[in-house]
């Protein structure tokens, strides 16, 4: 939902995401394009295929919270960013993403 946005905002937003979930601890389903965005925001990325629409990979973020402008910059997140590329690829050359 914030890909249309400049990234300063839309990093404020996701700040303010991730400030409420700590919070209130709701359940979030969130649908990005963004690699980079799944990574800061979640615990567990689902990668989806198309037509049908179908779970076909997961990674399973291990990196604590609370989250900020200094984990985006950090060896982890980069790690996990590299990860969760890898499942994409993998999925997009089966066909299925």
């Amino acid at each position: 939902p914030f890909a249309a946005l400049d990234e300063i905002t839309r990093f404020k937003l996701n700040n303010d995401l991730l400030q409420l979930w700590a919070q209130r601890r709701f359940t979030v389903i969130f649908v990005t394009h963004s690699v980079y965005e799944s990574v800061y925001l979640s615990e567990r990325i689902l990668v989806m295929a198309a037509r049908p629409g179908r779970i076909v990979g997961e990674v399973r973020i291990d990196a604590p919270y609370p989250r900020d402008d200094a984990f985006r910059t950090s060896e982890t997140y980069n790690h996990w960013c590299r990860q969760a590329s890898a499942e994409l690829q993998r999925a997009m050359q089966l066909g299925e993403a």
